[in-house]
């Protein structure tokens, strides 16, 4: 049975989230000429729902928000605003991450070609959309890295978005893995939850917006997984055998596999 290497895309394969996502919301908006822009202490909390247009969503029972923007009675009605706001903010993102504005985080490159070296399957289980989740793949990995990832697996191929478990169990059913076989790069509680409960051991690399969130269920919680030359990183908890030390290598991820 293969083994898997699956990464979470936003704040795992590069620090979408702050530099991406938060950019793209705040400049839909004004162009929308909606007098709103959220702070990066707002959206950390926002980043604990699961998906941009539920996050979206969510601002109709936000007092602050209804003094600037008349929110329809009708969650019908509210929900297609949200969806066309959100399709303008998707193409936004996908702008700024072509552009090549945001870099992978340290490491996350040289460890997939690792991986794949050593015959690990790479993949992909992310909450958002299949679109903007590619274009960071590609950017991050390159062409020819990403076209060997086995699969991609979006917020919008599955019922209910992290914390739930339902990308990781679609991605063991497409890929006929065994969940015992597959370790999951997460960046937040959401995502730790999600591997844990589809039976998944996850690695945790956090970044400003989750760095406060517990982890206690990580087998491994990293600041990121470093490059050879670089400063070294940085280990809130391990529950492995592995034992990192500037960067995290390809014998850590085998250690932490069979912790």
């Amino acid at each position: 049975m293969n083994k898997a290497l699956i990464f979470d895309c936003d704040g795992v394969l590069a620090d979408t989230e702050r530099d991406g996502h938060l950019v793209a919301f705040n400049q839909m908006w004004r162009e929308n000429g909606v007098k709103w822009q959220w702070s990066l202490e707002q959206y950390a909390e926002k980043v604990k729902i699961g998906g941009g247009k539920e996050r979206m969503f969510s601002l109709g029972q936000d007092d602050d928000f209804r003094a600037v923007y008349p929110v329809p009675e009708s969650e019908e009605a509210w929900w297609n605003i949200v969806t066309g706001w959100h399709k303008r903010k998707s193409a936004i993102y996908k702008e700024l991450i072509t552009s090549g504005a945001i870099p992978g985080r340290p490491g996350i490159k040289r460890l997939a070609e690792a991986a794949l070296a050593n015959g690990w399957l790479l993949a992909v289980g992310s909450t958002s959309a299949i679109a903007s989740v590619e274009a960071v793949l590609y950017q991050v990995m390159g062409v020819e890295l990403a076209n060997q990832f086995a699969g991609v697996f979006a917020g919008d191929m599955v019922k209910a978005k992290k914390p739930a478990p339902d990308v990781y169990n679609l991605a063991v059913a497409q890929l006929n893995l065994d969940p015992a076989n597959c370790l999951v790069v997460e960046d937040s509680r959401n995502g730790l939850l999600a591997a844990t409960a589809a039976g998944m051991t996850c690695i945790v690399t956090y970044n400003d917006l989750t760095k406060d969130e517990d982890f206690s269920e990580a087998a491994i919680v990293l600041s990121d997984f470093g490059e050879p030359g670089n400063e070294s990183i940085t280990i809130a908890q391990n529950l492995t055998q592995a034992k990192p030390g500037q960067y995290f290598s390809m014998d850590d991820l085998e250690q932490v596999l069979v912790h």
